[in-house]
């Protein structure tokens, strides 16, 4: 009798573990080849297992959010003058039938709009457009929709490289963990703009002062510590990151790191960066040629970082990576070469290994997670 019940125990502890290990993945993609959008997976993190489940049709879906309730996603479709301009699309997602269903969309007021996010109340959404420089948000309406701007601002200058800063590139709208600071990497002028955020009204106000950074370095995007201490800046044209102490909106730079291999040569093309979960190591992404993932621990009391490894993509051009919602999976988006490759992640050292496991998926560029509770 004893042994049947540990038995039977051992068997429901196994089913709530598979339970809780799966998850909705979603993936933006170009739509410039095959991809037809963004496409939804059911995850399962203990086997690293990924099946289609469904793909929405969107143009240019190349960055996604998803709202802290993961009622809704919204989508950026990063799309120019040929197409009517930038625009940003609303998504309701049914947890029981696992569907995402559209619910409006709206223009960007811009652009190629690379980059949107969700404060923390489910009220705004924020939403930056590269080409021509400037950020809106957006009112989200009780059904989930967005609705026109309630703000609309626009960057001035430019950078030191003419080819890639002639003008103001907005990549990133982050919130500060407390949402009241909205902070804004600009790829063209070198700085990461620092505004007010009144969640009231859904407005803007610009500091006097922004955090600038060094000539031609091109701020790309930025994370915050689960700790709150401290945010890490990566920039996509010098390949380093910068290391700032934070407290009550004000940031101040503490070091300046490589994320390049020590050998290589050629121009930067930084794209991504995440702090793992547990706060104990930070990843950021280099493009092609070198297409590689490096690896810095972090010291937990001033938040500085030391190189611990780097990693093959296995793959080319690493727009974006992600963490699975159990914090013990890094899966890579390689742009180029048409796959999601997924790695394990060592707890004690941080370093990666592949598991051998592949989502192909046609240019794929957002990783994106509904943790399915």
């Amino acid at each position: 009798m004893t042994k049947h019940l540990i038995a039977t125990g051992y068997v429901l502890a196994s089913l709530a573990s598979q339970a809780q290990a799966q998850s909705t993945l979603l993936i933006g993609t170009y739509t410039s080849g095959r991809s037809y959008g963004i496409y939804q997976y059911d995850f399962n993190s203990g086997s690293g297992e990924a099946v289609l489940r469904d793909s929405v049709k969107s143009s240019n879906p190349s960055y996604l959010a998803v709202a802290p309730n993961e009622r809704y996603v919204y989508a950026v479709n990063e799309d120019g003058n040929d197409k009517g301009g930038g625009k940003v699309s609303a998504y309701s997602y049914n947890k029981s039938t696992k569907k995402l269903s559209l619910i409006n969309q709206l223009p960007s007021m811009g652009d190629h709009p690379c980059y949107i996010a969700v404060d923390k109340k489910n009220n705004w959404v924020f939403v930056g457009n590269y080409s021509t420089g400037n950020l809106a948000v957006m009112p989200i309406a009780p059904d989930g929709g967005v609705g026109n701007p309630s703000t609309n601002m626009q960057h001035q200058g430019h950078g030191a490289n003419k080819e890639r800063q002639a003008s103001p590139h907005v990549h990133a709208t982050v919130l500060s963990p407390d949402n009241k600071y909205l902070f804004v990497p600009d790829l063209g002028i070198d700085q990461v703009v620092e505004y007010t955020f009144n969640h009231k009204a859904g407005t803007l106000s610009p500091k006097k002062q922004h955090v600038k950074v060094a000539d031609g370095s091109g701020p790309r995007h930025l994370e915050f510590h689960p700790s709150g201490n401290w945010a890490y800046l990566v920039q996509e044209l010098s390949g380093t990151v910068t290391v700032f102490s934070y407290d009550k909106g004000t940031m101040k730079e503490q070091q300046v790191i490589s994320l390049l291999p020590a050998d290589f040569k050629g121009a930067a093309t930084s794209a991504d960066i995440h702090v793992s979960p547990n706060g104990k190591f930070l990843y950021a992404s280099n493009r092609n040629p070198t297409n590689t993932i490096a690896i810095f621990s972090i010291n937990q009391k001033d938040g500085k970082l030391t190189l611990v490894g780097e990693q093959s993509t296995m793959g080319k051009a690493p727009r974006n990576f992600n963490f699975d919602p159990t914090g013990k999976l890094l899966l890579v988006a390689n742009q180029d070469t048409n796959n999601v490759v997924i790695f394990s992640i060592n707890p004690e050292t941080g370093l990666l290994t592949d598991t051998g496991k592949r989502i192909e998926v046609p240019n794929p560029v957002c990783i994106k997670w509904i943790d399915g509770k």
